[in-house]
């Protein structure tokens, strides 16, 4: 009998469950099960609390499920699980604070558990049959979509008769309602337009209350959307001519009374942490650099740099032996103005770049697309010598305008939602302001170098004799160059243990080197910064061993020296070392081990460390402005059972072509897109999932070459399109039929393809909106971070179809027939 209770109760206990770790829970509880009767009530304490008891229990997943199951310790107990279980584990033990009866049971239920999906499978002749566009086919993330609300709307339907004019009125009903708009059925078959002025009267409430609104309410239509065949939605804004503070304070009181009898709308929310969840994951794994272009006078100039872990690299090889950035002289005022009158909002180009280095002091030497295309030999002598060179470079570069008006994104939520959501809604410091004023347009740099494309220039014939006619495209060093402001994209801190700041001395040694002092700048469990007196030769991957003389004095437990770390990071100036504590060490009592102790001990005496930014919020500033531009097609895997699938698309301020295409072949779900048949049959569940699998969030980007012959005239997309895969730097010429086909009677897409590992989701960055929601509808606020934390891989698709047929040796007539093909067809889905 009591399982039957609980099983009526099923929805109540999983959002009672979230809630265990919380300090207030006694008071949640009783909020929450306020209408239920004390029996009732009884049983679902006692379920809190079996499930709240800590537990021993160890957790063993061989032979249980879909993945593959590792080690895994957790307060000096081994257990055995898969890559979702331990996801899933660490994500309960955050919430609940401790290893729970309610850890232990999310953990036997993922979804690729065994049990789980038999269960599944024997459902399954209940559910309806779904079209399986709709299913597969991945969401699509429209990036900074999302608005804020000066409202609450309380869903709520009543009764409405609308007056249209000239006499005309219908009947209809309300589905939301705010005190300056509305959204509201009415039948399709009545033509209404947008902007037009129309009158509103709530019956449903009339009946009720005394109004004094005898004409009615006027309503402005912002928006009319199909809902079916027989009924349309139609979003209005009223117009305020009433001018009736009476009616404003009602409507303002009826709502705020009664938004938890009949909820408030959520949508806007739950969307914006939808859209900001994967903006964060997205934009510390972008492999290209942006750079802002700031305009004083008529001057163009590169002016910030925003790097993160893959695109640093970029920055680093425009940076010259004073480590002085040249890039204001590679995007000069005169090279920026030819771009800026290209074609297309977006404008595309190809920056061709080598170095060299003479009497110590290195020289860059660069050249785009549209200069070389003037001057045939120079092309061929600056392609054909720079190739030959190691420090060869080709990056596509998008230019595209930028304001710093979009450096303020909002909350989603309304400023009635609570007191601090005026005070949450800050925009840019006064300091960081002043950087990005002058900007006006934002630059991609992204490195689409290739072994296919150095090969196909090094066969290019040149005379060495006209070599000196490369300085053309050389570049000098001022004395006082412009500077360029290089900002650090912030995001969540993703290391496994805390860093503390603290201040001790050290002496490091390697294997038959001598000894060099040094102190520590700080630590934690699993690894040391360390500044040293005097450079050292040590290199990243190097096993070095540490003494700690002055915190050997106070413990006798642990043997604090000739402990074995490994090198992780090593400064320019080769004086301060990152270090991570070797997983070799045969020691018995190790230093994790130690400083567990030491920080498990002094927790309120030491001072974590924090990241401090040079310019506090332009960080935050530039991000919000390029999540205003995106103009790539990124997309994201997510796991399923034992193999990943493509679960969201990304799309932007630019859709590219690529987006048009599968929007034109898409009749499913609105907001789907079906990307299945963009890429080979078990590329994504196989190839690359063993690949992802076997790679860490810290690991260097996957990269593959993709290329995709369309036939416009087939209509069905699977037909249409045809598509290989390679690993990038593997051999093309197995591909050269399918190239020249594609390019002879259909047209060629070539892609490189980007792919990295995803850490945790930040939700700090989504915590007032979740925290809202969660007010509201807790399992909604669960159901949208159990979804962000399903995401494993970022992806970015990034076409350099152009470049790489300058490398195809086919009859230029044939390439350009097929450019004017796609060029026309792309024209078409954009008229």
């Amino acid at each position: 009998m009591a399982e039957d209770k609980l099983q009526k109760y099923q929805p109540l206990i999983k959002e009672l469950k979230s809630q265990l770790g919380d300090p207030n829970f006694d008071r949640i509880f009783d909020q929450m099960t306020s209408d239920i009767s004390k029996p009732d009530k009884f049983l679902l304490k006692m379920e809190m609390s079996r499930l709240s008891q800590p537990i021993a229990r160890f957790i063993d997943l061989r032979g249980q499920v879909a993945g593959e199951v590792i080690p895994y310790e957790y307060d000096g107990k081994q257990h055995f699980m898969d890559d979702l279980a331990i996801e899933v584990f660490e994500r309960e033990i955050a919430r609940h604070g401790k290893y729970t009866l309610a850890v232990y049971e999310e953990v036997m239920h993922t979804e690729n558990n065994f049990r789980v999906m038999q269960k599944a499978q024997d459902s399954e002749s209940l559910v309806e049959d779904i079209a399986p566009e709709q299913v597969d086919s991945p969401q699509l993330i429209r990036f900074a979509s999302y608005e804020s609300r000066i409202e609450e709307r309380m869903n709520y339907s009543i009764k409405i008769s609308i007056e249209l004019g000239k006499g005309h009125s219908i009947r209809g009903t309300t589905s939301d309602i705010s005190l300056s708009g509305a959204k509201i059925k009415m039948p399709a078959k009545e033509r209404i337009k947008q902007g037009q002025i129309v009158s509103i009267r709530l019956i449903g409430l009339e009946q009720e209350f005394e109004l004094g609104l005898k004409g009615g309410i006027q309503y402005e239509v912002v928006a009319i959307e199909p809902l079916s065949r027989e009924l349309s939605h139609v979003r209005l804004k009223r117009t305020f001519i009433e001018n009736s503070s009476s009616f404003d304070e009602f409507l303002d009181s009826f709502i705020h009374g009664n938004k938890r009898r009949y909820k408030i709308n959520l949508d806007n929310t739950m969307d914006a942490i939808i859209c900001k969840g994967y903006e964060q994951y997205y934009q510390p794994r972008v492999n290209s650099l942006f750079i802002f272009i700031t305009q004083k006078d008529k001057l163009l100039l590169p002016s910030i740099a925003l790097t993160n872990e893959n695109n640093a690299n970029i920055h680093y090889y425009f940076e010259d032996e004073r480590k002085t950035s040249c890039l204001y002289q590679v995007l000069s005022q005169a090279r920026l103005e030819v771009m800026l009158s290209l074609p297309n909002a977006v404008k595309e180009s190809t920056l061709y770049c080598f170095t060299h280095i003479k009497d110590g002091k290195m020289y860059h030497y660069s050249a785009f697309d549209f200069e070389l295309a003037k001057q045939a030999q120079l092309r061929s002598l600056f392609i054909a010598y720079g190739a030959n060179k190691s420090s060869w470079r080709t990056f596509k570069v998008q230019l595209m305008p930028s304001h710093h008006e979009d450096a303020f994104i909002p909350l989603s939520l309304p400023k009635n939602a609570g007191k601090n959501v005026e005070k949450l809604n800050k925009r840019p410091p006064p300091r960081a302001q002043s950087y990005i004023d002058n900007v006006k347009y934002l630059i991609l740099l992204t490195d689409i170098s290739s072994e296919h494309q150095r090969t196909a220039y090094q066969k290019v014939t040149f005379d060495k004799r006209l070599v000196n006619q490369l300085k053309v495209f050389g570049r000098g060093k001022a004395l006082n160059p412009p500077k360029l402001e290089v900002v650090s994209l912030e995001y969540v801190n993703l290391r496994a243990h805390k860093r503390y700041l603290y201040k001790t001395a050290t002496i490091l040694h390697v294997d038959g080197a001598a000894e060099v002092q040094g102190y520590t700048l700080d630590f934690s469990v699993m690894g040391l910064q360390i500044q040293l007196a005097q450079p050292s030769t040590v290199t990243k991957g190097d096993i070095v061993h540490i003494d700690l003389p002055e915190l050997q004095k106070i413990t006798k437990q642990y043997t604090l020296s000739n402990l074995r770390y490994e090198v992780m990071a090593v400064s320019k100036t080769k004086t301060t070392i990152n270090l991570k504590v070797s997983k070799l060490t045969d020691s018995p009592k190790t230093a994790s081990d130690f400083f567990k102790l030491l920080i498990d001990s002094n927790k309120d005496k030491l001072q974590p460390c924090k990241e401090t930014p040079r310019v506090p919020g332009l960080s935050t500033a530039l991000r919000n402005m390029i999540t205003k531009s995106v103009c790539q097609f990124p997309f994201y895997l997510h796991k399923e059972a034992s193999h990943f699938k493509v679960g969201s698309v990304g799309i932007g301020l630019y859709p590219t072509p690529i987006h048009h295409l599968l929007m034109q072949y898409h009749y499913g779900k609105q907001g789907y897109l079906n990307v299945k048949p963009l890429f080979p049959s078990g590329f994504i569940e196989n190839t690359l999932t063993e690949a992802v699998k076997k790679h860490s969030r810290k690991s260097k980007p996957l990269k593959y070459n993709l290329f995709v012959s369309f036939d416009n005239t087939e209509k069905d997309l699977s037909k249409a399109i045809k598509s290989h895969c390679i690993e990038k730097g593997e051999p093309q010429e197995s591909l050269s039929l399918f190239l020249k086909k594609a390019i002879t009677k259909n047209m060629l897409f070539v892609f490189h393809l980007h792919v990295s590992k995803t850490g945790r989701p930040d939700t700090d960055y989504l915590a007032n909106e979740l925290r809202y929601v969660s007010h509201y509808a807790l399992h909604k606020a669960k159901e949208l971070e159990e979804g962000l934390w399903k995401v494993t891989g970022v992806c970015d698709l990034i076409d350099v179809t152009d470049e790489h047929l300058r490398t195809l040796e086919l009859d230029n007539k044939l390439i350009t027939a097929m450019r004017l093909r796609k060029q026309t067809w792309l024209k078409s889905l954009l008229n």
